[in-house]
């Protein structure tokens, strides 16, 4: 299970993504190699790439900032 923290809420492609729940928020790639840029509350950055069908959750939490979760086995290349 993947987790991040990030001070941005994240704009998801409508060409890459569908939003299946609002509460939690959880999107969902309707194609294959889609790649999210995330930077975390370090200010580093990441390229995520997701198979097609490969959710993610945000979450606003306290301290004006983002819970993003995703399972490891929706991505094409997991990070290290």
């Amino acid at each position: 299970m993947g987790l991040m923290y990030t001070p941005f809420y994240m704009d998801f492609e409508e060409s890459e993504w569908d939003q299946i729940s609002n509460n939690p928020a959880i999107f969902q790639t309707i194609k294959d190699d889609v790649t999210l840029d995330i930077e975390d509350i370090s200010h580093k950055s990441y390229k995520i790439n997701f198979k097609k069908g490969g959710k993610i959750e945000m979450l606003f939490v306290v301290g004006r900032k983002y819970r993003c979760i995703w399972n490891d086995d929706d991505l094409l290349n997991p990070i290290k």
